[in-house]
Formats: C-alpha cells, structure tokens, sequence
C-alpha cells in the first residue's frame, strides 16, 4: 500500500516546466496521493528546477529547505533542467532523496512506490546520459488558469554559445502531428479556452519527418472548443510568411508572436552562434506588422555578455528603440559551465549588467505603454481569468495580450467578453467598467 498520503510541487523557470509538473502532479493524484499546496505539510515534495541562470540554482536550494521545514520528514525529489545537468551537486544538498533526470522524471511513482522498500536510499541519483534521451513525453497544465499549456516540442539542436538547455533537454523531438492534437483535445475536454504551445525550440516541431509547425497549427485551429491557439516563443529564422499569414485568417491563432533577439548587434549576434542575422528579425517584425497591424510582439534580449561593449550594447538598445515591438523579456547574462561563452573574453561587470539590464527595462516599460495607448478605444475580446482580488478586480487578457482589470459581475472566470479599451489606470492596465461592453 502506498505509504505517502500528500504531495506538494515547486516549479521554477519556463511555461514548459510547469506544462510538465501539471502532468507529473495528475500521475500522482491518479497513483493515490493528494495534492496539496507547498506552504502545506507534505510527505512528498517535488522540486522542478531550471538552470538558466545562476539565481534558478540557489532558488532551488532555498526551496529544498522550504519543504524540510514544512516536513522535517518528507521526501525531497529534485527534477528537471538543473537535475539534469548537476545531479550530483544537487544531491549533496541537504535534504535532498532523489534526483532524476530528463527521461527518469516522468515516472516518478516507479522510484518512489517500490512494494517493499519504504525507505530510499539517501541522496539517490537515476539520471541517464542526455544524449541518450529520445522519448517525447507530452504534457500540459491544468486547473491553475484559464489556459493550458501544452508541450508539443522539447530539446534542442542548436548550439547558442551561453545556453545549456541542449544538455539538459537533448535533442529536437516531438509527437506526431495526430498524437498531439489528441492530447490537445484532451486538454480542452477539461474546460480551458486557451491553449499555449510551449517547446524548447517550437518552431523545430516535427524536425526529421515530413511534418512541421505550421502543420500542427492548422489542425490545431480546427478542433471544436479552442477559442484561442497562442504560440509562447517562436525563433525569428523559423517563424515562416506562412505562419504569420496563417495568424492572420485562423480563427483561433492570437495575434500576439513573442520572438527572441538576445541582441542588435551583429557582431554579438555570431559570438553568440544565433541562426539568423539582424535584419531577418527586422523584417519578421515588419512582415508581422504588415499582416496583423494590433499584433503584440515580445522580445528576448540577453544584457552583458562576453564582448557586450559600450557601443554594442548601445547597438542593441537603439535597434530596440526603433523596432515596432511591444516589451522585452530582459536577461541579465550568467557563467553557465560546460558552455562556450564561458571562455570568451571581454567579460562585463556586473554593474555594468545591472546598468544595463535597467536601462532596457525602462525602454520595454515605455514600449508597453504606448502599445497599450496605440490602442485606446478599440474593442477587443478579453478572455477573463480567475477569481476577484482583495480590491474586487478581475484580470483579464484580449487577443493581443493587453491586460485588463474590472469589477463588473458579468466577467466570470473563463469566459470571453467583448470590451472597449477606455481607461489605462494608474497601474498601467485598462480598467473596464460594466456600462463599457462592446457589441
């Protein structure tokens, strides 16, 4: 009989790692265990951890102490992209019963449900070698919003100069077109209206067979009950005319691309070992803006890394400043080892990052406001989500991912209402009043 009675989860880093929690956390409701909040007393406790940057990896150990001190005896199990990596550092972390890695995560219950061993072995690690990883596991998230996020695409075959994910995920791979949209419906089947793609490299879907994205899109826009199809980050060489032609007659697929740059400076650009060169992602956000004029473009961009000169970042940041984009995701850049970046030269301070980091934040803050302002009085539907906070406001997002606020009794959490963008409140956000509701 199984002895753990509750199960609690910590998720840190990207939409796919919570996609992949969400399904871990379902095969322990389905095995006997209850779920239960993280804050809460658990005998299990499943940390999801990333290694994009430094802080992910002290952000893990803060959390393993978290669950001991709710449990001083639980059991810990440490998964994902940093268990992956650095298994057995993980393990030397106090605290810490089990590490597994990329293939291993996903059947938890097997290492820990075994009939006649009650007790682990302390610090046990099962983590196989990465390049050995070829089983696509799908996954999606469930229960905790309105949308789902559903992994249709993992690993990655490009070899950028400051990442690890390569080494942590292994290769490109993905399910069928047919599987996919299966798991799709399955997802929609438990009531969410949106649904976010989400992949290590989406664009890559289908790499080594005959199919490919926009593929999956099109069948993806025929099932009954999406209302919307929004694609979470999409690499600028990948994302086609095709794509964007389709976004704009499908009737699911949200004008809203969000498109990583890491930098607007070609020499940057190759240090990095990116696929495309500058002007590809200038005229992928032209050819956007040509097709889908409200459309919301969101940006990566990496401050600080090795060779990031005064006028390079400066290159970056006027470039930025030019371009009809609509915020920035800014990425401060840390040492990751086991990558090349790590040995070039020209390393920045850390003032110097954080300078930067700041400037491109006030930049992308200004760039959201007056994406926000382009469309004042324009009418939108606005997928609300949740339930009321203290101060009596429901949020919500239109199709092009403006947020919006209101108190009005008609937005019900996973309903779609159209409304009329009048009033930007103090906090930067719309406020919707009852009387505004378009026709």
């Amino acid at each position: 009989m199984n002895q753990y009675k509750k199960v609690a989860f910590y998720t840190l880093g990207c939409k796919l790692n919570f996609s992949e929690t969400s399904t871990i956390s379902r095969n322990f409701e389905e095995g006997g265990y209850a779920k239960v909040n993280f804050d809460e007393s658990a005998d299990v406790y499943v940390i999801n951890t990333c290694s994009v940057t430094d802080n992910a990896d002290k952000k893990c150990r803060s959390v393993v102490r978290k669950a001991k001190r709710n449990n001083p005896n639980c059991k810990i199990v440490v998964i994902g992209c940093y268990a992956q990596l650095k298994p057995n550092e993980i393990v030397k972390i106090e605290g810490v019963d089990l590490v597994l890695g990329a293939n291993e995560k996903f059947n938890i219950l097997a290492h820990l449900d075994e009939d006649d061993k009650p007790e682990l072995d302390e610090g046990k690690v099962v983590n196989g070698e990465i390049g050995e990883v070829n089983e696509f596991f799908p996954s999606y998230s469930i229960g905790d919003r309105t949308r789902t996020f559903l992994k249709v695409q993992d690993g990655c075959d490009y070899s950028c100069s400051f990442c690890t994910i390569p080494l942590a995920r292994g290769k490109s791979r993905s399910h069928s077109i047919k599987n996919t949209v299966e798991v799709a419906k399955e997802a929609v089947a438990k009531g969410s209206k949106e649904i976010v793609l989400t992949g290590v490299n989406l664009g890559d879907f289908g790499v080594g067979t005959k199919e490919n994205f926009l593929g999956l899109l099109k069948e993806l826009d025929k099932i009954e009950g999406v209302v919307r199809l929004r694609v979470s980050s999409i690499e600028p060489n990948l994302l086609t005319d095709e794509i964007i032609d389709f976004a704009a007659v499908s009737k699911t697929l949200v004008p809203h691309f969000h498109i990583p740059l890491q930098s607007g400076s070609p020499e940057l650009l190759k240090l990095m070992r990116r696929r495309y060169k500058r002007d590809v992602y200038e005229s992928r956000v032209a050819k956007i803006k040509n097709v889908l004029p409200d459309c919301c473009i969101g940006v990566d961009v990496i401050v600080g890394f090795p060779g990031e000169t005064d006028e390079r970042f400066m290159e970056t940041y006027e470039f930025l400043q030019e371009l009809d984009v609509s915020y920035f995701h800014v990425f401060t850049y840390s040492e990751r080892d086991n990558t090349k970046a790590i040995q070039l030269e020209g390393v920045v301070t850390r003032e110097k990052r954080a300078e930067r980091s700041k400037m491109l934040q006030i930049l992308s803050a200004k760039k959201k406001r007056k994406f926000y302002e382009i469309h004042q009085a324009k009418s939108f539907p606005v997928l609300w989500e949740g339930e009321q906070d203290e101060n009596g406001y429901v949020y919500g997002f239109t199709s092009n991912y403006i947020k919006i606020k209101t108190k009005s009794p008609s937005a019900q959490a996973n309903t779609v209402q159209r409304v009329k963008l009048k009033e930007l409140d103090r906090d930067g956000i719309y406020k919707h009043e009852e009387n505004e509701t378009s026709s």
